[in-house]
């Protein structure tokens, strides 16, 4: 595990971290409406969702409780048309037929 036997045996004897209810509380409220969000709230909107339902916290306490539970928020890209065809033109003939090999091999003489 990469940890010195004096640190393992430190760890061991340090008293477990309490955690208050209403710690968890906001713990587990972050995590939901940063799931409902589709992983899209950043620390900013979240404190204004966490402070609507009555929590009284601050956006830098949001953004450790983010950095703790691992939640990243990701932009998402808005889905945009670039092709712009009228459905009343015309399909142009397929004069390939997908047959792309040729029938002899041209060689060309030395370029000067």
């Amino acid at each position: 595990m990469r940890v010195s036997r004096s640190a393992y045996y430190d760890w061991l004897t340090r008293p477990a971290k309490v955690i208050t209810a209403e710690t968890l509380n906001l713990y587990r409220r972050t995590k939901a409406l940063f799931e409902k969000s589709r992983q899209s709230l950043g620390n900013r909107e979240m404190v204004k969702k966490l402070r609507e339902e009555g929590f009284a916290v601050g956006r830098y306490r949001v953004r450790s409780v983010m950095n703790k539970l691992g939640l990243k928020a990701t932009q998402r890209v808005a889905y945009k048309v670039t092709t712009k065809r009228k459905h009343s033109d015309a399909v142009a003939d397929n004069l390939l037929n997908q047959n792309f090999n040729p029938m002899a091999l041209i060689k060309f003489g030395p370029v000067m």
